[in-house]
């Protein structure tokens, strides 16, 4: 397939010195690597241009988060597969061959994730998409080898492929028609989930979405927001409460007044920890949440489309409550 790999960038020379080595390495001769920067200050537009002049760079006229930054970059790009990947990922020999193969074998493929392993501890999975992503019944994200801040070691459990509810955007692999056929990425969202709502909206108009196992990329993580940053807690908490308005059935809409309970439980916690900027965060959260119910109302998708598939059971209190921290004790029955 016509590939194409897109960094997006914002002021990440750093990242791209020890990263962009491997990706275009590993990528010869089965992709065409892009450069999406964000209206970087720094010189990393000159550092690209010098030590890789291969790779093309598209320049966005403003920073517009990892939405608006792919959805601008994409615009310019003609391809038949697109693999949005973070500035933080370093790609090893053959990560990209299997990938590209599931596309080429299955028509109704959507779009699809690698494992994705700690880049600082390579045996176990990493946070942001480990080795795929699933939804619970009140649309808390969870995955393979990752439940809430815990990781699992990587032994092989999730060496298959298989079908699942989303795909990391650390390294998201997407058809480019199904990409727009689904609306490409809310630019409401900045950052932060909005991989999530775009890998429902998928599924929404028919395609699958995979996590293959034959396949692996390391990722460092936070290297953008880390998690104790108080934005990506608000960005986490209110993204969250747009995809499920956005995307559930009508029936079960009553859930996002359970969700708003458990984000003040949630606060709660913070308080108790200390943690003031985090329940300032969840606070934030809600007010934005509420100013932009009736855009995400009008952005809503016909019925008869919405996916009420089987779902894992409230994973919040599986792991709070039960103490289960692995996603083969978690899940019961999808």
């Amino acid at each position: 397939m016509k590939t194409a790999i897109i960094i997006l960038n914002w002021n990440g020379k750093t990242l791209l010195e020890r990263f962009l080595p491997s990706v275009v390495a590993n990528s010869k001769g089965l992709a065409t690597v892009y450069l999406a920067d964000n209206a970087s200050t720094d010189d990393s537009i000159a550092f690209c241009q010098k030590q890789y002049p291969e790779i093309n760079i598209i320049k966005n006229k403003v920073n517009g988060g990892y939405a608006r930054g792919y959805n601008d970059a994409l615009a310019h790009i003609d391809t038949e597969l697109y693999v949005l990947l973070n500035s933080d990922v370093e790609t090893p020999k053959g990560w990209l061959a299997p990938m590209i193969s599931l596309f080429e074998h299955d028509a109704f493929l959507g779009a699809a994730q690698p494992k994705i392993l700690d880049l600082n501890k390579k045996t176990h999975f990493e946070y942001a998409g480990a080795a795929g992503g699933f939804l619970d019944t009140l649309g808390y994200p969870f995955c393979r080898g990752r439940i809430f801040d815990h990781c699992e070691e990587d032994n092989g459990q999730y060496n298959d492929t298989i079908a699942i509810d989303w795909a990391s955007g650390a390294c998201l692999f997407i058809r480019a028609a199904v990409f727009n056929k689904a609306g490409k990425l809310d630019e409401d969202y900045f950052a932060h989930q909005e991989e999530i709502d775009l890998c429902w909206r998928v599924r929404n108009t028919g395609y699958k979405v995979l996590a293959c196992g034959d396949s692996y990329v390391y990722h460092l993580g936070g290297a953008t927001l880390s998690n104790i940053n108080p934005k990506k807690s608000f960005y986490n908490f209110r993204n969250s409460l747009f995809t499920i308005v956005k995307n559930e059935a009508t029936g079960v809409l009553w859930r996002v007044v359970l969700r708003l309970l458990l984000d003040g439980i949630a606060g709660l916690r913070f308080l108790l920890q200390g943690k003031l900027l985090h329940l300032w965060a969840i606070i934030k959260a809600h007010w934005s949440f509420y100013y932009y119910i009736p855009r995400m109302m009008t952005k809503r998708q016909k019925e008869e489309k919405k996916i009420d598939s089987p779902r894992a059971k409230p994973i919040v209190f599986t792991y709070f409550l039960k103490g289960i921290r692995e996603y083969t004790q978690a899940i019961q029955k999808r």
